[in-house]
């Protein structure tokens, strides 16, 4: 408290200071009460989030999900399609999973259960009932098939060896689980379905137990255990060091994350429009716990609709709407309307957006405020655009102060002046934890930088290459390592190289990304030497990395080398591109609808750059 009450002496006589200069503040400090304004929201958001974990019994994102229900049960939380649930329709509906999840499968606290669905009401009801039975939630990406989902499932971490887990999916992916079925009960999962019946044999129907069970909560001793350090959820991160790796979410971090929404002005009153996938943070936490937060509503889309996307947001009357980079310039693609500035939406809230793709949009669409922010899932800290500055991700915030060093050649650090490009790395300490990836401590460790700026201190590492001006605003400028994003994922080249290496024909292989017309990121692409006397089957290609690989990460192009100098510079090969006009070697394309690579001919590339052809 001592020092709580020296920050607010301090900043009372800085705002006296300000009070009687203003002239001279607006000249030589032009943001400083917008950094200000922000930093006291920070800290007020900051104390209410630990005085709240603080409290004996603590209260958690959940125990405020629950008091929202208690004070105004017909508030709409979810809305989906033509339903609407209530904050109450959800209490129950959780509290019946919760009971039939004990029952049937006799969970307790400190287990994980993995949920394998797309976005629909059932994902919200079945994390909140996991969260009353004190278990954590593993939240697993539905576009991941085959052998690439199976290091996901068995390994959750917590989980008792005795006891079982729960993969949680609906009839369009039975598909997919019961490809990887056999390896799953081999390693002692148990999957059900959330239906009345089960098509698959060796998996068994869940919704019967929980339709049955009773709609009152379950004992409070389930959570008897959970602090602020408890492990709410796993979320599958897509980083830059390999294939997705469990994020921790602690239940501390759960409610900063969704106080996010708070922290840019969203409102009990608002209806927020979520089209991003509820197996990232960016759906979950902020846009269903922001929700969840201060008692607003969500309306929930299972997939994002460019053309269905303003209708939409004027059929529910959305205020607030969610995205990423590749939504907005969707939108911005889409053939101008009459009504395009006819809605209710004041806020945008996400991270990603491109300078040139945010003008368009404000031109478009209307004076949308646009709060872009920037984090990462496993990070220990962030940056929120306050100001409305377009193309930035915030400010260097004079009160809220970080450091970007970077290695010189001696291996010790400096810090990267205002104009240049450095490497974003945060201190970890106390209060800016980093909990790791669960199970995996070497690749947490890579993400760790020690001896920074002196001897002993510690860092996390982003991955991230930022910029600063001399404003002190940031700038999103690259990733490092050899990564591209594409789809909303982020896509670690040397780990597709060393799948793509196990097909038998392939000798050697270099992949990389490549711009598209209309697309944010780039589209993967491989140039492959094949095996001497072998050829090139797009079949059994297609097969193997749509078994082997999500389908963000399975190259869309392939290039056949003849010789084999091989790994020249990819710089070169990003270069040159997929043009089978200027590029003598075959090209290959990822034909989703003939199941195989199909030689790329100048009538796809066409339909490629005229934006005809659908990636």
């Amino acid at each position: 408290m001592a020092v709580l009450g020296v920050l607010v002496a301090a900043v009372a006589g800085l705002l006296l200071v300000l009070l009687v200069l203003p002239a001279a503040t607006a000249r030589l400090a032009p943001f400083l009460w917008q950094d200000l304004a922000f930093f006291a929201t920070m800290v007020g958001s900051g104390l209410r989030c630990r005085r709240r974990l603080g409290r004996r019994p603590p209260v958690t994102l959940l125990d405020v999900f629950r008091q929202h229900a208690r004070e105004r049960p017909r508030q709409p939380l979810l809305r989906f399609q033509d339903a609407i649930y209530t904050f109450e329709d959800m209490e129950r509906a959780s509290n019946r999973a919760a009971w039939a999840l004990w029952r049937r499968l006799g969970l307790r606290g400190g287990l994980t259960v993995a949920v394998f669905l797309p976005n629909e009401p059932a994902y919200v009801w079945t994390w909140l009932a996991l969260a009353k039975l004190g278990c954590a939630m593993a939240c697993l990406n539905v576009n991941v098939r085959g052998r690439a989902l199976l290091p996901q499932v068995p390994t959750c971490p917590g989980a008792h060896p005795r006891l079982p887990q729960v993969s949680r999916v609906p009839a369009e992916l039975r598909e997919a689980v019961e490809e990887v079925l056999p390896d799953l009960q081999r390693d002692g999962v148990r999957v059900f379905y959330l239906s009345s019946a089960s098509p698959t044999p060796g998996v068994e129907a869940l919704l019967g137990d929980i339709e049955a069970a009773p709609d009152e909560p379950p004992p409070a001793w389930h959570r008897a255990g959970v602090t602020g350090d408890s492990r709410a959820m796993y979320i599958y991160t897509s980083g830059t060091t390999g294939l997705p790796k469990a994020a921790v979410i602690t239940e501390l971090k759960l409610l900063m994350v969704a106080s996010l929404g708070r922290i840019c002005g969203l409102r009990p009153d608002d209806v927020v429009y979520t089209t991003l996938p509820l197996y990232h943070s960016a759906g979950l936490l902020v846009g269903v716990g922001g929700c969840l937060d201060v008692g607003a509503t969500c309306v929930l889309r299972s997939k994002f609709s460019a053309s269905q996307f303003w209708s939409d947001c004027r059929r529910y009357n959305v205020t607030v709407i969610q995205y990423v980079g590749e939504l907005m310039r969707y939108l911005c693609n889409t053939p101008q309307r009459p009504d395009d500035r006819e809605h209710g939406v004041r806020m945008a809230l996400g991270n990603g957006m491109r300078a040139e793709v945010w003008k368009e949009f404000l031109r478009r669409f209307g004076p949308v405020a646009v709060c872009e922010f920037y984090g990462a899932t496993e990070g220990n800290a962030g940056f929120i655009n306050y100001t409305g500055k377009v193309g930035s991700i915030g400010r260097a915030n004079w009160f809220l102060k970080r450091d970007e060093p970077v290695r010189d050649k001696r291996g010790l650090c400096i810090r990267v002046p205002p104009g240049e490009t450095g490497l974003l790395v945060v201190k970890i300490t106390r209060n800016t934890p980093f909990h790791g990836y669960a199970g995996d401590s070497q690749k947490t460790e890579k993400k760790i930088l020690r001896d920074v700026l002196a001897k002993g201190d510690v860092y996390f590492n982003s991955g991230d290459l930022l910029m600063m001006d001399s404003e002190r605003f940031m700038y999103f400028q690259d990733r490092v390592g050899d990564t591209f994003r594409w789809k909303g994922e982020n896509v670690a080249t040397t780990e597709v190289e060393a799948t793509l290496a196990l097909v038998s024909f392939i000798q050697e292989v270099n992949v990389y990304g490549v711009a598209v017309p209309g697309c944010e990121g780039r589209c993967g692409m491989a140039a492959m030497c094949l095996k001497a006397g072998a050829a090139f089957d797009g079949d059994k290609l297609y097969a193997f990395t749509r078994e082997t690989l999500p389908s963000y990460a399975a190259p869309r192009f392939v290039r056949i080398q003849l010789t084999g100098t091989f790994k020249q510079c990819k710089t070169n090969l990003v270069r040159e591109g997929f043009d089978p006009g200027a590029i003598r070697d075959r090209l290959f394309f990822r034909d989703d609808a003939r199941r195989s690579y199909v030689p790329l001919t100048p009538q796809i590339f066409a339909a490629i750059q005229d934006m005809k052809l659908s990636l």
